[in-house]
């Protein structure tokens, strides 16, 4: 058995420009890898500025395997830093949110510190005089994470100092971050509705690679979206539809509907479905929504913006978002078989209600533990889990549209039904793995 530690090339030929190799789904020593080099060497979303609107306000996050603290400091900047004590190691929150005043004390020995990491004070400070405390780490301060961004509310951060720098990464794909703030006629979001966590019995790949899979929706999604599309059939054509309908519905369209949709893909693993159109192209006007965004950008703005109906935007590795539904879903891995998935719904500032309606509506029925949408998916994740370690292939194949001028990289449209963006997450999936190994 090929051992991949210390062996960038073994890593490397598991990717090949046309297939992957099934240990980067079932070996544990790569996802053990993956924590150390892939996610550490990524830009990763950690949070939502609207989650920590005041000072001493924090959540605990984790990434690449290192437990984080996401703060807002007295300064209102944003701070990430280990969520470690600089002195015996002990995680200083162990809360998912909250809000820690002006500083946070160890809850093992109270050493404490300022939410920007630096040390503030130590018990009985005298026990280390003639020591060598202060010359090493542990009197220094926390540490800090140097690369954090945020973009219009979208806490990025890299725990590795090598790499692209944030607009590097992520380029032009960022316009879709930029669609979904501009929906708010006050151009602001914020967290609402709470959190949906999902457990999935599957490698965090199949989740990424399956939001801008175009070809298992009419396949998979038959026995749910097929039954809601059915139950519809009779009713006349100018009926108004349920919401849950209007948003069911569209999982059960054709073949040529998805590959018309077309795919978008830039460097670094970024990809989105819905270059033309989107599942959420024809939900119905409401019309003090349109009137508020009228009043706010004018009707040329106001129809640019709108229009913009992108289906799922991937930014690799660990998020996703829908703009135009006002949902985003984070990926967190726990192990080689086993990832969390959280999906988040926003409020646009400036928005009647019924927009966060129709949001949250949707992040019920598709995303939910209780949704039938998502059952659907993470059925055929647990399958192909399984199937992976029969024996007589060991590859998965990503033929579908293949050309070999896209391994030239740079941003790439073409048809829908392209399994370009799997193979495009997997070449930054190869080059950020070894970057440090």
């Amino acid at each position: 058995m090929t051992s991949y530690k210390d062996n960038p090339d073994a890593v490397r030929a598991l990717v090949q420009p046309d297939r992957v190799h099934r240990d980067l789904y079932i070996s544990p020593e790569i996802f053990t890898l993956e924590q150390e080099h892939f996610f550490a060497n990524t830009w990763n979303y950690a949070g939502h500025e609207s989650q920590i609107p005041k000072s001493g306000d924090y959540l605990r996050n984790e990434i690449a395997g290192r437990p984080l603290i996401v703060v807002r400091h007295s300064d209102g900047s944003v701070r990430v830093m280990m969520n470690r004590c600089a002195h015996k190691g002990s995680r200083l929150v162990n809360a998912p949110s909250g809000n820690t005043g002006k500083f946070f004390r160890c809850p093992y020995h109270a050493w404490t510190f300022k939410t920007d990491g630096s040390l503030l004070a130590i018990p009985l400070k005298n026990g280390y005089e003639g020591t060598q405390l202060h010359e090493c780490e542990s009197a220094k301060s926390l540490t800090t994470i140097r690369n954090v961004r945020s973009y219009r509310g979208f806490i990025f951060v890299k725990i590795n100092d090598g790499g692209p720098d944030f607009e590097e990464f992520f380029g032009d794909s960022l316009s879709s971050i930029d669609n979904m703030a501009d929906r708010s006629p006050e151009g602001e979001l914020e967290i609402a509705g709470g959190c949906l966590r999902f457990m999935h019995q599957c490698n965090w790949k199949m989740f990424v690679e399956n939001l801008n899979d175009t070809m298992h929706p009419m396949v998979v999604h038959e026995s749910s979206a097929g039954t809601a599309k059915a139950m519809w059939a009779d009713k006349p054509a100018d009926e108004p539809q349920p919401m849950a309908i209007e948003q069911f519905a569209p999982f059960m369209s054709d073949y040529k509907f998805f590959e018309d949709m077309g795919v978008r893909t830039y460097d670094n693993g970024h990809s989105f479905t819905g270059v033309n159109f989107s599942i959420h192209s024809k939900y119905k006007a409401i019309p003090e929504y349109d009137d508020a965004m009228k009043a706010a950008y004018g009707e040329e703005r106001t129809a640019q913006i709108l229009g913009m109906a992108r289906h799922n935007t991937v930014y690799y590795p660990n998020l996703t978002i829908k703009g135009a539904i006002q949902a985003i879903r984070v990926v967190k891995p726990i192990s080689v078989d086993k990832t969390l998935i959280e999906s988040w719904t926003f409020r646009l500032k400036g928005a009647p209600p019924g927009l966060l309606q129709r949001t949250t509506m949707y992040n019920r029925l598709i995303n939910s533990p209780f949704s039938v949408v998502g059952h659907d998916d993470l059925h055929a994740y647990r399958g192909i889990q399984a199937g992976l370690h029969a024996s007589g292939n060991e590859w998965v194949s990503l033929h579908r549209n293949f050309d070999p001028a896209e391994n030239r990289g740079g941003e790439i449209t073409t048809v829908g039904t392209s399994e370009l963006p799997m193979r495009n997450q997997y070449r930054a999936w190869a080059r950020y793995m070894t970057e440090t190994m």
